[in-house]
């Protein structure tokens, strides 16, 4: 019988003494500045910090163009686990403070990390996985979002006052987060809210645009959003019209669902 080493893609996520979490991936990622290539890469490498949630990419050097960087005039302290080792990115007639550092952990020695959601003003213009540009953050491989079409009911209440009620949601399920309902406009109260200005962006589903509630105080802002664009992979929820569960009461097939509790949950309670 004929045995085969594991693929790389199936190999266990390693950690360091520093608390890293990191994997390489088979992606074939690219960072620009402008109309510079910053980052070209074939072998990425995955890391997950202790205290983000998220995933970022870090770089062979060999990939980087480390004749834009400049050892850092102003290097921060702690904003990444027990990095000392930054640098000030120089490229297209402007420099980024900051933009790139170098974690300890001997298991990621030889590789640069790139600013990326955290400080945009420090960060890279684009960034691409294969030919498909990227938003936010990297995406997690093991993160999934499935966006379902349904014909459950569900109806939202706001306080006590019913402002959706539909038949014919898409129901979305992102790994970690409760499901979310996205429902067809027809079916939305919008009258009883008024756009805001406020947009967020995910790598998983796009530009968020968002309304805020027009009744009475204590309801928190920009608690219903739409994705007007939304990405391919959830192309299903395109304009259509969800609620934040953490501060509406949803009725799922008669059943009254419990207001879960998320990170959005405390980031309402400050007020969007």
């Amino acid at each position: 019988m004929t045995t085969h080493p594991a693929h790389p893609a199936a190999r266990s996520i390693r950690t360091t003494p520093e608390g890293l979490m990191w994997e390489p991936s088979e992606r074939w990622v690219r960072g620009r500045k402008g109309d510079v290539t910053v980052v070209d890469s074939r072998h990425p490498v995955l890391v997950w910090e202790p205290h983000l949630p998220v995933p970022q990419y870090v770089f062979p050097r060999e990939d980087v163009r480390t004749d834009l960087l400049r050892p850092a005039k102003s290097p921060p302290t702690g904003p990444h686990t027990g990095s000392r080792i930054f640098y000030d990115l120089d490229a297209g007639g402007e420099v980024r403070e900051n933009a790139a550092w170098t974690f300890p952990a001997d298991d990621l020695a030889g590789h640069i990390a790139f600013a990326w959601f955290l400080r945009t003003d420090t960060g890279l213009d684009h960034w691409y996985e294969e030919d498909e540009e990227i938003f936010i953050h990297p995406r997690d491989p093991h993160k999934r979002v499935d966006a379902l079409p349904s014909s459950r009911h569900v109806q939202v209440e706001i306080d006590g006052q019913v402002v959706a009620d539909s038949h014919a949601p898409v129901l979305l399920f992102e790994t970690s987060l409760p499901a979310r309902y996205y429902l067809p406009r027809e079916d939305v109260r919008l009258d009883l809210f008024d756009a805001t200005d406020h947009h967020t962006g995910c790598p998983y589903k796009g530009t968020a645009a968002y309304w805020s509630w027009r009744g009475g105080a204590g309801v928190p802002p920009n608690l219903v959003w739409t994705y007007p664009e939304p990405l391919p992979a959830v192309a299903a929820i395109q304009g259509r019209v969800a609620f934040f569960n953490e501060v509406v009461d949803i009725t799922l097939d008669g059943e009254r669902l419990e207001r879960p509790d998320t990170p959005f949950s405390r980031m309402l309670r400050k007020g969007g």
